[in-house]
């Protein structure tokens, strides 16, 4: 009881971060005295026995409304809890509130919200960047103890690489999606927010797993994430793109500081090697060309006729009816990706740009596979700039899909990734080192992590 009161405290006096879009404060507290009552009454405790849980606004919980903090969906109510908020509720976890973040997970700033921005707790004037950025501001400001978001293309990763916090991008497979509103369906993973990586392994142990709702999670045996970090990875083989530390975009102060820390890596006995990688710029035209396309069928579901958002100006024809309801509902951000994606699918240009993105995505897939045979892990920035102004980039698109660059190539080739706090620039700012190891070695890249963490 004492920590729920603690973090509705915390929540009340740091509302102006804008980091839920709704706090459930009466019934975490109903729900934490049912659990004292539990301990006292001598019952046996769930793994997240108390554990103070946020979730994105596009994670489904019975009961409550879900918007993907979009006006289309406002004031609509979930009819049944995904698979990962019913497994955190099995395991006596207390959930908080739903987080806010960009429109259908369409964003890198957590600016293009219907509720507003959210704000970096290190610097206001900041973004905290998104998709999932209210949940990476919820753990760093401490509103609760860990937090889930979704990662399409580093909507996680990439936050808590603003945030100073860790951001963890599983496998494609390995948690399950029922129940998670989709932006594109081939690329959607639950991530986890928290300050160190056993908080990361005991979530991920409790929600990760097989579904009967899911039929894209893996059938595999869940480890156990949490006492697999008690042994060290040992000496490993790293590689790194040399391309992706040269590259222009890159903030030279943070290149040269992860080129020395990677150095470092070297003298402590690891082998440390470049990669001859040579399809960095193939990679943002890709992700953008599919998950827009994913995107604007997935999203075609919301025509203002069966639930959310319908216009009030009379139409006399349907089609006039969706065009005013789904103009009214979407964010400017959510339209244009819509419209693109709808174009890349269009008769005459599907060929020129879906199945060359497809094609571009097959020799990623193929290339890892090679990396992998040679190489632990992969080391790169998370992000080619620490968290920059709010409105900074929002006039400018193109300059926001580019800071895309370092993070989704793990959602493209469906590995999992992990950004670690390391570093703090000299503008006060912190940055991270991404971290990414071959499908399904969930168990190493949290061990490595955690190593390279307690340094």
């Amino acid at each position: 009881m004492e920590a729920v009161e603690f973090f509705l405290r915390q929540a009340q006096t740091s509302k102006q971060l804008n980091a839920f879009t709704e706090i459930y404060a009466d019934e975490a507290l109903q729900r934490a005295a049912e659990l004292d009552k539990k301990r006292l009454d001598g019952k046996a405790a769930g793994k997240l026995h108390g554990v103070v849980v946020g979730i994105k606004d596009v994670i489904c919980y019975k009961g409550h409304t879900v918007t993907a903090a979009s006006h289309i969906l406002q004031g609509f109510t979930a009819t049944y809890n995904a698979t990962v908020v019913q497994r955190l509720l099995e395991e006596d976890a207390i959930i908080l509130g739903a987080c806010n973040c960009d429109e259908f997970a369409m964003g890198s700033s957590n600016e293009n919200s219907y509720y507003g921005a959210v704000r970096n707790a290190l610097n206001e004037n900041h973004v905290p960047g998104g998709s999932s950025g209210g949940s990476a501001v919820a753990v760093q400001a401490g509103l609760c103890m860990v937090s889930l978001g979704s990662d399409t293309g580093g909507s996680v990763r990439q936050p808590a690489d603003f945030c100073g916090v860790v951001g963890f991008k599983p496998t494609y497979g390995i948690i399950s999606r029922y129940g998670l509103i989709a932006y594109g369906s081939s690329f959607d993973q639950i991530g986890i927010f928290s300050k160190n990586i056993p908080d990361t392994a005991l979530v991920l142990q409790v929600i990760a797993g097989k579904d009967d709702f899911d039929s894209t999670v893996a059938d595999k045996e869940v480890p156990d994430y949490f006492n697999a970090l008690k042994q060290a990875p040992g000496k490993l083989r790293i590689g790194y793109f040399e391309e992706a530390l040269n590259h222009p975009g890159l903030d030279k102060e943070m290149a040269q500081r992860i080129t020395g820390y990677i150095k470092d890596l070297s003298k402590q006995g690891h082998t440390v090697s470049p990669v001859n990688f040579g399809l960095l710029d193939y990679i943002v035209p890709a992700y953008y060309v599919l998950t827009t396309a994913e995107a604007s069928s997935n999203l075609s579901r919301y025509d203002g006729v069966r639930f959310g958002y319908r216009s009030k100006k009379p139409s006399a024809e349907l089609t006039d009816f969706y065009k005013q309801s789904r103009s009214e509902g979407f964010g400017k951000e959510v339209k244009r990706r819509i419209l693109l994606g709808t174009f890349v699918l269009s008769a005459g240009y599907f060929d020129a740009y879906f199945t060359q993105a497809q094609k571009v995505r097959k020799k990623l897939v193929d290339k890892t596979r090679q990396i992998f045979e040679d190489f632990d892990v992969i080391l790169l920035p998370t992000v080619p700039s620490t968290a920059f102004k709010i409105g900074e980039k929002t006039n400018d698109p193109i300059a926001m899909y580019l800071a895309d660059i370092y993070t989704v190539y793990a959602n493209l080739v469906g590995i999992p990734a992990i950004s670690i706090p390391l570093f703090k620039h000299s503008n006060g700012m912190p940055f991270g080192l991404q971290v990414m190891t071959n499908q399904f070695t969930e168990v190493y890249l949290l061990r490595l992590a955690n190593q390279l963490l307690a340094q």
